[in-house]
């Protein structure tokens, strides 16, 4: 998404409002002032959120849990926690819960800077997070993406030096929609994290064919991984993410939070809980989601628009040759997008929303 942060800011969306709210609206923003986000006829496609979610086993048991909500959170947190450890064979201590991965992002962040030092992050990427860093003292190195807008796995690893305290990758990358190789990825953490912490963002990861490195953490306390409901789980007005790292890191960040995993509301985990079961939705989204996409970069490139190959629910695409008022052409049609993320080559990115949305969006193009 363009700004995880500032999006929650605009739209005020919080797991309060899930009991007056219908469910079949209940990603319609609620502060009155926002007269856009209020509009129904809007396509959003502008955060990467997933536009069949949640599904309906997360809505029912987010529906039904509004009965007990009156009771505190943790025996249903202790339950979410043990089965996201069981999906990852790991153990509960290996598991820390979040409103959201941005919350994880900003734990990590505050973490790896009670040392002053630096940090290292791809440029162009998922990086809003780190003015908490850099308020906190770190200073931000930001490396260049390769011609073909990957992570320069080699130049990041060559920036390390002994005041870097963090290196964060964006696996699949927001906003480019690639992919490290998995190879190349675990060459660069056995190496990296000898030095210093690393963090993977996993947010799309769900949306590819490539393991998760959860498996790594059991005996590498510098690498921390990110995770979140989202994306795949449709779970973005929900706030729930969480962080996977060795016991003992994973106990140090927690004493960062008021109450270690307290910030998950009872309807936030009951809707995670019942994601994790719902293997059918998930398998649907993903192959709505890839057919959409291939959609969208056809016509795309139709209209000359250069499109960078995509491993999420995303696609990032060069407007340097497109004649029309891009953003223009989006208002008119009531269509939301982001922005230009490099001027150089105007390189923007568009959410993929249904395939009936994004004809539309195409439609808006031409």
């Amino acid at each position: 998404m363009s700004n995880r942060r500032n999006w929650l800011k605009q739209t005020s969306l919080g797991v309060v409002g899930l009991g007056i709210i219908p469910f079949d609206s209940f990603a319609i923003p609620t502060k009155e002032n926002i007269i856009e986000e209020k509009d129904i006829n809007l396509i959003r496609l502008r955060s990467n959120e997933n536009p069949y979610g949640p599904s309906a086993l997360a809505r029912n048991a987010m529906r039904d849990s509004i009965n007990v909500s009156n009771r505190y959170n943790w025996e249903l947190l202790d339950e979410l926690i043990g089965k996201i450890a069981q999906k990852h064979n790991l153990t509960d201590q290996n598991i820390l819960l979040g409103a959201g991965s941005s919350e994880i992002l900003n734990l990590v962040a505050l973490y790896c800077s009670k040392k002053s030092g630096n940090l290292i992050i791809a440029e162009t990427t998922f990086d809003y997070w780190t003015v908490t860093a850099e308020n906190a003292g770190l200073k931000k190195i930001a490396i260049p993406l390769t011609a073909d807008k990957k992570h320069d796995l080699a130049a990041m690893l060559n920036a390390i030096d002994q005041d870097t305290k963090m290196v964060y990758i964006c696996n699949p990358n927001n906003p480019t929609g690639t992919i490290c190789a998995n190879e190349a990825l675990l060459d660069f953490i056995n190496e990296a994290t000898k030095k210093t912490k690393v963090l993977v963002d996993e947010a799309y990861l769900d949306y590819t064919d490539q393991p998760s490195l959860a498996n790594l953490v059991t005996e590498n306390k510098n690498l921390l991984i990110a995770k979140t409901f989202s994306k795949i789980y449709g779970l973005a007005g929900s706030r729930i993410g969480y962080a996977i790292a060795h016991a003992d890191t994973i106990k140090e960040i927690s004493q960062l939070q008021f109450s270690a995993n307290g910030s998950v509301s009872i309807p936030s985990a009951s809707g995670a809980l019942a994601s994790l079961k719902d293997n059918k939705f998930v398998s649907e989204t993903i192959l709505l989601n890839a057919a959409a996409r291939k959609y969208t970069i056809e016509q795309l490139e139709n209209l000359k628009i250069r499109c960078i190959p995509s491993h999420t629910n995303f696609v990032y695409f060069s407007l340097e040759n497109y004649n029309k008022d891009f953003f223009e052409q989006l208002k008119k049609n009531n269509i939301l997008g982001t922005k230009f993320y490099e001027e150089k080559g105007k390189w923007s990115r568009i959410t993929i929303g249904t395939m009936n949305e994004m004809k539309q969006f195409i439609e808006a193009l031409a």
